[in-house]
């Protein structure tokens, strides 16, 4: 099980998920263009300690990524057609989320395997990135270990 970044805006959130990605045991990737600088001190610094034990692997852009990917792509999305409750995910499915400002373009969209949804409620219009991992991962991680 892996989590993706497409492009992210906030070093925050990728520090969140680096240690949600590492506590959990799951991979994380970087999809290029990153929207600050990221070097070895960044992500420590945006890891914690926890970065010398997360598994970052960073992607020059999407087609490096994509000639990578082996499971499904499960893009966690505000537009998604399966709420997450509803989604069977596998122990090799790659869960993206996209850039905190402008999601995924089109193409990588068109390209998902399955589509997902965080159920919220009405008039509620998104939840923070690093939030959607965390909630996805860990509901992806209780079905494959179970």
């Amino acid at each position: 099980m892996r989590l993706a970044l497409h492009q992210p805006d906030i070093a925050g959130n990728v520090g969140t998920l680096i240690r949600t990605a590492a506590c959990l045991g799951a991979g994380l990737d970087l999809i290029e263009p990153l929207g600050f600088p990221f070097g070895d001190r960044a992500m420590a610094r945006a890891g914690m300690d926890y970065a010398e034990r997360a598994v970052v692997t960073r992607h020059r852009d999407w087609a490096a990524f994509e000639a990578q990917v082996s499971g499904r792509i499960v893009l966690l999305t505000t537009t998604g057609a399966v709420p997450l409750w509803d989604t069977a995910f596998r122990a090799e499915d790659v869960l993206l989320l996209g850039a905190e400002g402008a999601g995924v373009p089109a193409h990588v969209h068109a390209r998902a395997d399955v589509r997902v949804v965080i159920p919220m409620q009405p008039g509620m219009r998104s939840l923070n990135v690093a939030v959607t991992g965390g909630i996805a991962l860990a509901e992806a991680l209780r079905q494959v270990r179970t």
